[in-house]
């Protein structure tokens, strides 16, 4: 495969990849409002048919899920995971421009879904048209799972899974996103933590109450909120539910080398965030790595109880609420947390709180050492100058779960983002150069996957 040019044709028709994603991100299919998913899946449909692949389209429950397959001359099948859904573009005010409309500036994309995960797609596909190129058939066998709710925890996704092992079975999985660091280095992430997702709720009585009144003879839900957060976690970051911790899984010598050959972030993060320390005094490089991926955690992500608008209300308030997650590591499971959670909250007089589940996924992750791995790894050398940096376990989540268990196969990353993609923020963004990059590795990877041993 002559690699000059397959690049010189994504470069040339850079132009084409952009009217496609402007018209992908044109669609506002945000899954936790079930805003335009099926005609978002339709059109993503087409795009597949274009480059000559068989689409079907599911009608099961939920958001629709886009399978696609084309043949290639090689045995070997690659999988390309993807979504088509995307965040909730609030707070619209802090948008540049609309969140809808892809806008071209200073060479970056901008829309929401431009990174996360419009963009990622459209890469894929101009990949593939510049296999297609310079032959009439594809290396390898091609095949795409795009779903419409990873946004919200990926809900359908597993029956689909489940109910199609056969048609789905493959060789190595591209999943959704990927990406350069903060000194442009290509990454390779090879696994994704866990997640359990709560709301704690309480209703201590039918209405608001004058605090007057109520103050010093009635239950107030926002303290008996208060209370059961308490006890879930020590000054110390300890998460105090019993068993929380009996699953997991310490770093092995290898994890803890991969994380020593990352750049120390302390001083990055410190700058992007505005913070002036790290918990538990972390001080950085290979410790900073590994809490940051390989520690379970217990997050409160929103907090509602009472009067919260200007100035003063006495109000006892009868409601109280908190949204809560708990990040999972190997081999932990949001099955058994939530379980460890109710057992912890009635065991200390909180029978009152309800626990609402509202998504969860478990941990997982992809051997280093695989040969698929090596072959992503060390094909990024030609387009970035460098092979990728292996980065055992990320801090985020997604059901790369489902396909490592039904499906038992190798899951890599490679794409189109950077730390300035604002991904699930306003005037969410690409790089022009990473889009073509990242394009150009793609191409790579499809090509040399079919001869590998």
């Amino acid at each position: 495969m002559d690699y000059n040019k397959i690049d010189d044709f994504i470069n040339s028709h850079l132009q084409n990849s952009i009217e496609e994603l402007t018209k992908l991100c044109k669609f506002p299919s945000v899954s936790a409002k079930n805003q335009q998913l099926p005609e978002t899946a339709y059109f993503v449909g087409d795009l597949l048919k274009k480059r000559g692949f068989d689409v079907k389209i599911g009608s099961g429950n939920g958001a629709p899920v886009v399978y696609a397959e084309r043949k290639g001359v090689s045995e070997k099948s690659l999988l390309f995971y993807n979504h088509y859904d995307v965040q909730p573009a609030e707070p619209l005010e802090l948008w540049k421009s609309d969140p809808f409309e892809l806008r071209y500036d200073n060479d970056h994309l901008f829309a929401r879904g431009a990174s996360d995960d419009k963009g990622q797609i459209i890469s894929r596909l101009a990949a593939i048209d510049a296999l297609l190129d310079q032959e009439s058939d594809l290396p390898c066998t091609i095949k795409f799972v795009i779903e419409g709710e990873e946004e919200v925890s990926s809900k359908n996704l597993a029956p689909f899974i489940e109910n199609n092992i056969e048609l789905l079975k493959a060789d190595g999985c591209i999943w959704e996103f990927g990406g350069v660091n903060d000194y442009d280095q290509p990454i390779q992430y090879l696994g994704l933590r866990g997640i359990c997702y709560v709301e704690l709720s309480i209703t201590t009585a039918n209405q608001d109450v004058h605090s007057g009144l109520g103050g010093s003879i009635f239950p107030n839900a926002a303290w008996r909120l208060v209370w059961a957060l308490n006890s879930l976690k020590d000054e110390d970051e300890n998460i105090l539910i019993p068993g929380f911790y009996e699953d997991v899984i310490p770093p092995s010598s290898l994890d803890l080398h991969l994380f020593g050959q990352l750049p120390d972030m302390r001083e990055i993060y410190k700058n992007r965030y505005g913070i002036k320390e790290f918990i538990n005094g972390v001080q950085g490089g290979v410790d900073l790595n590994v809490s940051e991926a390989l520690l379970p955690t217990c997050t409160i992500c929103g907090l509602s109880s009472g009067y919260q608008g200007e100035g003063s209300k006495t109000v006892l308030p009868a409601k109280a609420s908190a949204k809560i997650d708990f990040r999972l590591v190997p081999e932990q499971t949001p099955e058994k947390i939530l379980t460890l959670l109710r057992d912890h909250l009635d065991k200390h007089g909180f029978l009152d709180i309800e626990i609402s589940f509202l998504g969860g996924e478990s941990p997982a992750r992809t051997d280093p050492d695989h040969p698929f791995v090596n072959l992503v790894v060390e094909s990024a050398k030609d387009v970035y100058g460098m092979p990728m940096i292996v980065v055992p376990m990320v801090g985020g989540s997604g059901p790369n779960h489902l396909f490592i268990k039904h499906l038992n196969v190798p899951i890599v990353t490679a794409g189109v983002s950077y730390p300035g993609s604002q991904n699930h923020a306003p005037n969410e963004n690409i790089r022009v150069v990473d889009f073509l990059k990242g394009t150009k590795h793609l191409a790579r990877i499809i090509s040399e996957f079919g001869s590998l041993g």
